[in-house]
C-alpha cells in the first residue's frame, strides 16, 4: 500500500510482516504528513530501496527472509542516506544495542508507543536533512580561544561549533576526540566518556549535545556520586506530593527535566547497584514511573555517560552492573590526558588565561616562554583543570602583566630535586612517589604509547614487542585509557 499525500513530503518506509501492524505504522506517518511505501519482506524491502531514496527506513527486527539488522548493514556498507530505525521485541536489550552499534538512528521496543514512534521519526528525518551542515562543520572545526556559554541561543550550527572551539587545541589526539563527536552526535546512542580527571569529559557530552538534532533542547548534567543514596530515586524520575516525607508538592526528575535533549550522567561509576537497576529499565524501555505514581511516562532523552574509572574492571569486581556496561558503552569516546597532548599547551593557556581575566574584569597577560617552559616541565597530573588552577594562582600573584611562578608551589618534576629534600631519587628522576600505584601506571602507559606510536597503533606488533598477547594488550589500554589517535586505522592488522 502506497500513499503519497505530496511529492515534497519526506518519503518513509516501513519493513514488517505483520500486516496490521503494518497498517498502523503507515497510518500513523501518513497523518503526520510523510509518503509512505511498505515492505512485509528484506526481499521487497531491498527492491523498493533499490528505486528510491528514503529519509527514513522503520525496520522490524524478525522478518521471513532475514533480520532488519542485515538491512541496516547493507544500508550502512553502501553508504545511503536513509536514517534507520529498528523495531525490537520487549526487553530484547541486545538487540538495540546491537542495532546501534551497526549505524542505527535510534530503536523502538514492542508494543510501540505511537507518541515515541512519531517523535523518534521526526527526529531521524530532521537529524537527516542536517546532515550536510554537520558534515561541513566536522571539516571547519579550527579550535581558537572563545568564551561557550551552555544554553547560548543561536542556530544549532553556530552552539555545535562554538561548542568543538571550547576543546582547545590541535593535537592529532585531540583532533581525533571532536571528529568522533561530530560522529556520534547524529545518532540517538548512548554515549559513555571516558578519561583522567580533569580531562574536560563535560565538555565532550556538551559538544555531542550542541552537535546533534538535539541542541535546541535542554542539557541536563547530573553528578551521580553528589546525590544522597536515599533521594537518587526521587532526583532521577520525579516524585509526587506525599510519596515520601517531606514531599510536599509534585517534582519533576531529571529525565522528566531532559525532555527533548541530552541527560549527561557523570561519574556513572558512583552510583550503587540498587539505582544501578533502575536506570537500566527506564534507559531500555525510556519510560520512568515518578515516586507515589501509578503510571508510567514515556520520555524522549538521551543518555551520555562519563566516569574516571575502569567500569570494565568494575564489572569484573562485582561494583557496576555487566548489563547496564553494555548499554550505556555502545559508543565510547577516551578523553587523552593533557600529558598526550602536550602541544595543545600554548592554546589552552591562552584561552584559560582569557576566560579568567574576563571572569575576573581583568585584562588577560600575555604568555611568555618562560612561563611556558615552566608550565611545561611539570606533568599536571590534574591535566587541564590542575592547569587552569594553576593559571588561576600564577595571574593573582601577578604583575605588569606578566605570570608570576615564582611564588607558587608547583609539584616536582623530573629535572628537580624533591621539595622534602629527599636525596634518592625515583627511577624516573623524581621524589619518591606518594602513590605508588599512580605512578607505576604512569610508567607502563608512557612504555605502552612509545610502543604504540612506533608501531603506528598496531596493538598486535606492539603486544609482540612487549611480550603480551593481544587480549593483554587490549586489556591495559582500556585500564590505562590509552586510545588510537586517528579513526581508520585497524590496529589489529599487522604492519
Amino acid at each position: 500500500m502506497t500513499a503519497t499525500p505530496t511529492t515534497l513530503a519526506p518519503l518513509v518506509l516501513v519493513i514488517d510482516d505483520e500486516p496490521d501492524l503494518r497498517t498502523l505504522y503507515e497510518l500513523t506517518l501518513l497523518r503526520e504528513g510523510y509518503r509512505v511505501e511498505t515492505a512485509a519482506t528484506v526481499a521487497e524491502a531491498r527492491i523498493l530501496l533499490d528505486r528510491n531514496p528514503f529519509a527514513a527506513v522503520i525496520t522490524d527486527m524478525r522478518l521471513p527472509d532475514g533480520t532488519g539488522l542485515d538491512l541496516l548493514k547493507e544500508i550502512q556498507a553502501q553508504r545511503r542516506p536513509e536514517r534507520c530505525m529498528v523495531i525490537t521485541a520487549y526487553g530484547s536489550a541486545e538487540n538495540a544495542v546491537e542495532a546501534l552499534k551497526n549505524g542505527a538512528f535510534d530503536y523502538l521496543t514492542k508494543p510501540v508507543d505511537l507518541k515515541q514512534f512519531r517523535t523518534v521519526v521526526a527526529s531521524a528525518i530532521r537529524d537527516r536533512t542536517s546532515d550536510r551542515v554537520a558534515a561541513a562543520r566536522a571539516d571547519m572545526v579550527a579550535p581558537r580561544a572563545g568564551h561557550w556559554v551552555p544554553g547560548e541561543t543561536g542556530s544549532q550550527g553556530h552552539s555545535g561549533t562554538a561548542a568543538l572551539e571550547r576543546l582547545v587545541g590541535t593535537s592529532e589526539a585531540l583532533s581525533a576526540v571532536k571528529r568522533r563527536v561530530v560522529r556520534v552526535a547524529r545518532s540517538m546512542a548512548p554515549v559513555l566518556v571516558r578519561g583522567e580527571s580533569g580531562t574536560g569529559k563535560e565538555l565532550i557530552a556538551l559538544a555531542i549535545h550542541a552537535c546533534s538534532h538535539r541542541a535546541d533542547g535542554p542539557f541536563v548534567a547530573v553528578n551521580c556520586g553528589a546525590i544522597p543514596e536515599n533521594l537518587l530515586e526521587a532526583e532521577f524520575f520525579g516524585a509526587r506530593k506525599g510519596s515520601y516525607t517531606g514531599a510536599t508538592h509534585d517534582r519533576l526528575g531529571y529525565f522528566h527535566a531532559a525532555e527533548g535533549g541530552t541527560l549527561f550522567l557523570d561519574e556513572i561509576g558512583d552510583l550503587p547497584l540498587a539505582m544501578q537497576s533502575k536506570l537500566l529499565r527506564s534507559i531500555q524501555e525510556r519510560r520512568i514511573r515518578s515516586l507515589g505514581s501509578t503510571q508510567e511516562d514515556v520520555v524522549d532523552v538521551r543518555i551520555v555517560s562519563a566516569t574516571h574509572k575502569d567500569l570494565a574492571a568494575e564489572v569484573q569486581a562485582g561494583t557496576f552492573r555487566q548489563d547496564l556496561y553494555y548499554r550505556l558503552n555502545v559508543i565510547e569516546i577516551v578523553v587523552p590526558p593533557l600529558r598526550e597532548r602536550r602541544a595543545d599547551l600554548p592554546a589552552l593557556c591562552e584561552a584559560l588565561l582569557a576566560r579568567i581575566a574576563q571572569e575576573s574584569g581583568e585584562p588577560a597577560p600575555t604568555i611568555s616562554e618562560r612561563a611556558l617552559r615552566a608550565i611545561e616541565r611539570h606533568p599536571l597530573p590534574g591535566n587541564v583543570r590542575e592547569l587552569e588552577n594553576l593559571l588561576h594562582r600564577a595571574l593573582a600573584l601577578s604583575a605588569d602583566g606578566e605570570l608570576n611562578f615564582d611564588e607558587i608551589d608547583m609539584p616536582p618534576c623530573a629535572d628537580e630535586p624533591s621539595a622534602k629534600g629527599d636525596d634518592q631519587p625515583s627511577p624516573s628522576g623524581c621524589a619518591v612517589p606518594a602513590d605508588l600505584q599512580t605512578w607505576l601506571d604512569e610508567q607502563e602507559r608512557t612504555v605502552i604509547t612509545r610502543v604504540l606510536n612506533e608501531t603506528g597503533f598496531n596493538r598486535t606488533a606492539a603486544a609482540a614487542r612487549l611480550g603480551l598477547n593481544l587480549r593483554q594488550m587490549r586489556y591495559r589500554m582500556a585500564r590505562l585509557a590509552i586510545a588510537a589517535p586517528s579513526p581508520g586505522i585497524d590496529p589489529d592488522e599487522p604492519s
